[in-house]
């Protein structure tokens, strides 16, 4: 049975972890507000240069020139810009994971410590109960990093899926830049 001092521990650190996670979350939308605002800044800048370009242009050769040749950096740029949102979301959720990942272990080891305080207090006669009940316990901490270790798998396969993906696009944007080149 649970003393106050024990339970008003508990309700701390469930808020601290509370405030933990709201804090990863934050630093998160931080770190993408800040990538937009950059590639905003940086799309309005080119966009401008561009433009004068594109008035400075003598004749339709040149101003085709100018249009082909902003595809490509254009292409390359939304494959840059979906990495780093990829990265941010990536380390944000290994952040929140590992949090998660430390609670669950703490919660463990109070669960464990409280099967073991009551099985000092059993009466006797429930020693097969108490074998059963540990066995339970072994088998969904098994289970768990079991799913744990599928999952962190499968977050590596999207990771070299995305990264084929992005290249993909990289190169075949790169492809048409030099045919569309080509032609003009």
């Amino acid at each position: 049975m649970s003393t106050p001092e024990q339970l008003l521990a508990s309700h701390k650190a469930n808020v601290a972890t509370f405030f933990d996670w709201g804090q990863k979350a934050f630093e998160g939308i931080e770190k993408v507000l800040e990538l937009n605002l950059q590639v905003a800044k940086t799309t309005f800048e080119e966009a401008s240069e561009h433009a004068k370009a594109v008035l400075a242009a003598k004749d339709a050769q040149e101003l085709l020139a100018l249009q082909t040749s902003l595809m490509q950096p254009s292409a390359e740029k939304a494959a840059a810009y979906s990495r780093h949102l990829y990265d941010i979301a990536t380390a944000a959720s290994a952040e929140v994971s590992k949090l998660a990942e430390t609670q669950l272990a703490e919660a463990q080891k109070k669960f464990v410590s409280a099967i073991d305080d009551a099985v000092k207090n059993a009466p006797a006669g429930t020693e097969n109960a108490v074998v059963l009940v540990k066995s339970a316990v072994a088998a969904a901490n098994n289970a768990f990093d079991s799913v744990q270790k599928a999952a962190k798998q499968a977050a590596d396969v999207a990771e070299t899926n995305f990264q084929a993906i992005t290249n993909t696009a990289v190169k075949a944007s790169q492809a048409t830049t030099t045919k569309a080149r080509k032609v003009a």
